[in-house]
C-alpha cells in the first residue's frame, strides 16, 4: 500500500485518486478551492421565478463507454446518461441548418438533403478516412502512455494508419483536399476548437474528434454535468478517499530524486506518490520548478467567453447545442490566436430542456463564444480591463440577434465569466479551456522524478471530460495495484 498525494480534484484528479483506492492505496485529495470539479463547474441563480442552475465548463458528453468502464473499476453507478438528437444543430450563414446525429449514414443522408450529393459523397469518404486515424488513436495512443516524440514514432503504426493521419497536414488542408462544399470545411475547422487549436495550425489527426462525437453520440446528464463530479467525489469517500478542499498545496518535496511528500500550508505531508492534476506549466513553475525544457510547454489553448443567462418564455428553433457560424471564419480566428476579441464570432448556445435547471416557462442558457487567453504579450488580452467584459458581452448578444435569435428584451439576468474568472477559478493558466493546444503530444503523464504523475487536460491524452478520464486510467495503471 502507498501513501498517495492526488493534487486538484479535477475529474482527473478524482477519478485517479478512486480507482487508485480501489486498487488498495491510501489516498488523499488537496484541492485549493472550496468545491470540487476544477473547470467541471456550475453556478446556480435563485431568483423569484424559480431556480436556474448552469454548467460552466463543459456542457457535452462524449465516449460514454470511458465513463461505464471508469465506475465499473471504482463501483456505484455513474449518472445517468441521456443521448442527445441532434447532437448539435449547425446554423451557417447562408441559412443552411444542418443537425448532427450518432448514425453516421443518417448524417452524411442529411447532408446530401442540405447541400447536395457531391458534399454528402465527400463526407462519406472523409469519414472512411477518420474512422481510420480514431481506430490507430484508441489502439495506439489514446489509452496508453506516450512519454515523448521518440516514443510516439515507435509506435507500431501500420501503412494505411499513417496514410490516414496525414503527418504534417493541418486540419484546415485536409478539409480542403477532402471537401468541396465551404460549409462542410467549416463544420470540420470547428473541431479544432474542441481542443483549443487553430485549424490552420492544427494536425489533420483531429479529424478523429469528429467521429468520436458523431460515432458514439453526445450525451446529457439530467441535473447538469457537474453531477459527474458529484457521483466522482461520492465514489472517493465510499472508498476511503480523503477530500481536503480549501487547502491548496505549494510545492513538492523531492529526496534522492524522488517525490516525498507535499507541502500545505505550514505542514509537510508525506507521500510515496503525487499525482498532480493542476495545469503542467503551473506544476513545473510552482510546484516542482523544472527544467526549462518542460516549463516551455506547446502553445497554450484558446480560452472561453461566456454568458449565463436566465430567459423569460421559450425560444424556437434551438437544439439543446446549437452553434451559429459567422460569416468569416478565419476573421474569428486571426483575432482570438492574435489576442482580440472576434467582432463576428461563431456562438454555441446550450438550452437544455431539463427542469432541473431551470423554472418552469423560462430557459438557463450558456453561451461560449471562443476568446483570446487572459494575460499580456503576444496572443493574450487583459480581460480585467474596466469595461470589457459587459461591452462584449452586449456584442454577442447582438451577434446573435443579427444571426436570428434576439432574446434581449427576455433576458431576465446575465453573469459574464471571462477567461480570467476561469483562470482564478479553476486555477487555468490565462483561462485556457484546455490547457495546451490541441496536437498529438502533450506533456507526459510520468514526471521528471520518480513517483511523480500528471492526469488532467494539459497532459496526455487531452482535454475534455472523456481525455482526462483516460488520463486517470493511463496513470492508475503506471502506478499499479498496492
Amino acid at each position: 500500500m502507498a501513501d498517495v498525494v492526488v493534487i486538484g480534484a479535477g475529474v482527473g484528479g478524482l477519478a485517479c485518486a478512486a480507482r487508485l483506492a480501489a486498487g488498495g492505496h491510501r489516498v488523499t485529495v488537496f484541492e485549493r478551492s472550496t468545491v470540487v470539479g476544477g473547470k467541471l463547474g456550475r453556478r446556480e441563480v435563485v431568483r423569484p421565478e424559480g431556480t436556474y442552475r448552469f454548467d460552466t465548463g463543459p456542457s457535452l458528453l462524449t465516449l460514454p463507454q470511458v465513463f461505464d468502464e471508469l465506475f465499473a473499476v471504482i463501483g456505484g453507478e455513474p449518472p445517468p446518461m441521456v443521448p442527445l438528437s441532434p447532437v448539435v444543430r449547425h446554423v451557417f450563414p447562408d441559412g443552411a441548418v444542418l443537425d448532427s446525429c450518432a448514425d453516421p449514414a443518417e448524417f452524411a443522408d442529411r447532408i446530401g438533403a442540405a447541400f447536395g450529393a457531391p458534399a454528402a459523397d465527400d463526407w462519406r469518404k472523409l469519414w472512411r478516412q477518420a474512422g481510420r486515424v480514431w481506430d490507430a488513436s484508441w489502439r495506439d495512443i489514446l489509452r496508453r502512455p506516450v512519454d515523448s516524440p521518440t516514443a510516439l514514432a515507435g509506435l507500431a503504426w501500420r501503412l494505411g494508419d499513417l496514410a490516414a493521419v496525414a503527418p504534417g497536414q493541418t486540419l484546415r488542408g485536409l478539409g480542403r483536399r477532402r471537401l468541396r462544399d465551404p460549409r462542410l470545411r467549416m463544420l470540420l475547422d470547428r473541431y479544432a476548437t474542441y481542443t483549443g487549436a487553430d485549424p490552420r495550425r492544427a494536425p489533420a489527426a483531429l479529424v478523429a474528434v469528429p467521429y468520436a462525437e458523431l460515432s458514439f453520440g453526445g450525451w446529457y446528464l439530467p441535473g447538469g454535468l457537474a453531477t459527474l463530479a458529484d457521483a466522482l467525489l461520492e465514489r472517493c469517500v465510499a472508498l476511503g478517499v480523503s477530500v481536503r478542499t480549501g487547502e491548496p498545496a505549494t510545492r513538492i518535496e523531492t529526496a534522492g530524486g524522488r517525490v516525498s511528500g507535499v507541502r500545505v500550508g505550514s505542514a509537510s505531508v508525506p507521500a510515496d506518490v503525487v499525482v498532480s492534476n493542476v495545469d503542467a506549466s503551473t506544476l513545473y513553475r510552482d510546484l516542482l520548478p523544472a527544467p526549462r525544457r518542460l516549463a516551455r510547454l506547446a502553445d497554450r489553448s484558446l480560452a472561453g467567453f461566456v454568458l449565463l443567462l436566465g430567459v423569460a418564455g421559450r425560444t424556437p428553433g434551438l437544439a439543446h447545442h446549437t452553434v451559429f457560424f459567422p460569416t468569416d471564419y478565419d476573421a474569428e480566428f486571426d483575432a482570438v490566436f492574435g489576442g482580440r476579441p472576434a467582432p463576428d464570432p461563431t456562438v454555441f448556445v446550450t438550452v437544455a430542456d431539463d427542469p432541473l435547471v431551470r423554472p418552469a416557462g423560462h430557459e438557463a442558457w450558456f453561451v461560449l463564444v471562443n476568446a483570446p487567453r487572459h494575460g499580456v504579450g503576444r496572443g493574450a488580452l487583459d480581460w480585467n480591463r474596466p469595461g470589457l467584459a459587459d461591452a462584449y458581452a452586449d456584442r454577442v448578444l447582438a451577434v446573435l440577434a443579427d444571426r436570428g435569435v434576439d432574446i434581449r428584451d427576455r433576458v431576465l439576468f446575465r453573469e459574464v465569466l471571462t477567461p480570467a474568472w476561469l483562470e482564478s477559478a479553476a486555477g487555468a493558466p490565462g483561462g485556457a479551456i484546455y490547457g495546451t493546444a490541441g496536437g498529438l503530444l502533450r506533456p507526459a503523464n510520468r514526471g521528471p522524478v520518480r513517483g511523480l504523475f500528471l492526469v488532467g487536460g494539459s497532459t496526455h491524452p487531452g482535454g475534455g471530460l472523456p481525455m482526462v478520464a483516460l488520463s486517470a486510467s493511463i496513470v492508475a495503471g503506471e502506478i499499479g495495484p498496492a
